[in-house]
């Protein structure tokens, strides 16, 4: 069987400016760059983190086997799945085919020509890729459905990236999920939880942030109550960069009509305490829309006023709003808030906030 060809092809942003391949600053296992993709019988759509570098690849039929395209990125999946596809589409498969490699491919059926030369991936923005299966020719068994969604891939195109790499472990920060244990902090619509939120959003943000390089310490990992010193104390004795408590608002659940998201830092802290507030918010307000921008105020919240680091405390939203509940309550949202907090904390890690 011949080799595969290469597909991949720059196009220049509005800017000028290529896209290029960071380097990997540490052969460690990173997370797939691979934040999502959706598919259907006309193009294969990518969002990565930006400035990656994908490998696209095309391999010709064989008897009895359809072509295949498919495209190499750096990174560990997070899991490999093969899930069934539809018309000229028969497999579509995420897998690992060497450490730090996510490869997605897709399948199509025997009886599918592609034109190589007619196939590129191109880079529509720092983080978007396309590739246009326009030149299918196929015979009559095939029927195309031009708007069927094949299927798609683990997150959502339209969440925000959680961000580039830092150098690694030239960071350290602190994330403070707030109450836990017998403490469940604001208890709101449908019996919502203010520490079943922020415990599920904080887990995921130091999964996302450790993979991007940073050293992340937690002042819980688990439903117990730690009082507010020793978490000021863990900061503190840690030595770290930033300090991040996440938490969730409520008002009575008669004014449910009060929602909103806001980050508080401590005003004798300084810039460095205003600008990780800042940041935060941010990209809280990117992926909420219609949610009321309460914003970057200050506080003498005790975690914020204790820390010697830049320190800010989040609010979420309100479990008691019925714009903001039903979000905190679910996965979906809740992922895609862990990856805006790590957007920001990365972006004022980067001083770009």
């Amino acid at each position: 069987m011949r080799p595969p060809k290469t597909l991949t092809r720059w196009r220049r942003l509005g800017l000028g400016v290529l896209l290029v391949a960071p380097a990997l600053a540490s052969p460690a296992a990173w997370c797939s760059s691979l934040a999502a993709w959706t598919l259907n019988s006309q193009r294969l759509e990518l969002r990565t983190t930006p400035e990656v570098m994908p490998g696209a690849f095309f391999q010709a039929g064989s008897a009895g086997q359809g072509p295949r395209v498919w495209v190499d990125l750096p990174g560990e999946p997070s899991r490999t799945r093969s899930l069934p596809g539809r018309g000229p589409i028969t497999e579509v498969r995420i897998g690992r085919p060497s450490p730090n490699t996510t490869r997605i491919v897709v399948q199509f059926a025997p009886g599918v020509r592609l034109h190589p030369a007619d196939l590129s991936l191109v880079g529509t923005a720092r983080d978007r890729w396309r590739m246009e299966f326009k030149a299918i020719e196929r015979d009559a068994r095939f029927t195309l459905v031009p708007s069927a969604v094949l299927s798609m891939g683990e997150g959502d195109l339209d969440a925000p990236a959680a961000g580039p790499p830092v150098p690694m472990g030239r960071f350290k920060v602190v994330i403070d999920p707030g109450h836990g244990g017998p403490d469940p902090g604001a208890v709101g619509i449908g019996g919502l939880r203010e520490t079943d939120v922020v415990l599920d959003v904080c887990l995921q943000l130091a999964r996302l942030l450790q993979a991007r390089g940073v050293q992340v310490l937690m002042t819980r990992t688990s439903e117990v109550d730690v009082d507010l010193p020793p978490r000021v104390s863990l900061a503190n004795n840690s030595r770290a960069d930033a300090f991040v408590s996440v938490h969730a608002n409520a008002l009575s659940l008669d004014r449910p009509e009060v929602n909103g998201i806001e980050s508080f830092y401590f005003e004798g802290a300084g810039a460095p305490s205003r600008s990780l507030a800042a940041a935060l918010q941010q990209q809280m307000l990117a992926i909420s829309p219609g949610s009321p921008d309460r914003g970057v105020r200050t506080a003498r919240f005790f975690v914020i006023r204790r820390t010697v680091m830049p320190s800010t405390l989040v609010e979420m939203g309100f479990v008691t709003g019925t714009l903001d509940a039903p979000r905190l309550a679910d996965p979906t949202y809740r992922r895609r808030m862990a990856m805006a907090l790590a957007a920001g904390v990365l972006n004022f890690l980067q001083g770009r906030p």
